[in-house]
């Protein structure tokens, strides 16, 4: 503790003979000098940021206010469909799937439908074609893929396809 005192005293000395040394005009350049600094360093630090983030806020306030105003809007259209009873898919038949298939430009060597199963089998195929028919088939009819087996032909892009579907489980995902 006494060399803590010491330094106190040193310090305090060397202060109070620098401060003496001083004229009084240089005294008050000091002090209002240091006041300046002193108001500066206060504003840099915690006047400037909150007035610069204030201003911030009020331009962006009211774009924040419209998306609010959007996402209620949002959650109570949610909440209303969420009310709504899902639409029942179409019935599966023979016709429908023949009709769906030529939409895509596909062509089915057999199509058996019983009950809620659908049994295709295709041949030389384009895949991208085969993939959009089953995608457009799991979005608007409901159906999705039980069992599938696809091979490749030697012609890129061609395959033989053979899909066991499912009607109306679980709706459109």
């Amino acid at each position: 503790m006494s060399q803590l005192n010491q330094a106190r005293e040193r310090i305090s000395a060397s202060t109070s003979a620098f401060w003496q040394a001083r004229t009084g005009q240089e005294r008050t350049f000091l002090s209002v000098g240091g006041a300046v600094l002193g108001l500066a360093l206060v504003y840099a630090l915690a006047i400037g940021p909150a007035l610069g983030g204030r201003e911030r806020l009020q331009r962006e306030l009211p774009e924040l206010r419209l998306q609010a105003a959007e996402l209620k809007a949002l959650a109570m259209q949610a909440s209303q469909l969420s009310a709504v009873a899902p639409v029942a898919a179409p019935p599966m038949t023979r016709e429908s799937v023949t009709a769906s298939l030529k939409t895509h430009s596909l062509t089915a060597q057999t199509v058996s439908v019983t009950g809620e199963f659908l049994r295709l089998q295709l041949s030389g195929v384009p895949f991208p074609a085969l993939m959009a028919w089953l995608d457009a088939q799991r979005r608007d009819a409901r159906i999705n893929v039980q069992e599938a087996t696809i091979t490749a032909q030697n012609t890129a892009g061609q395959v033989d396809a053979t899909l066991t579907l499912l009607h109306g489980s679980g709706g459109a995902r």
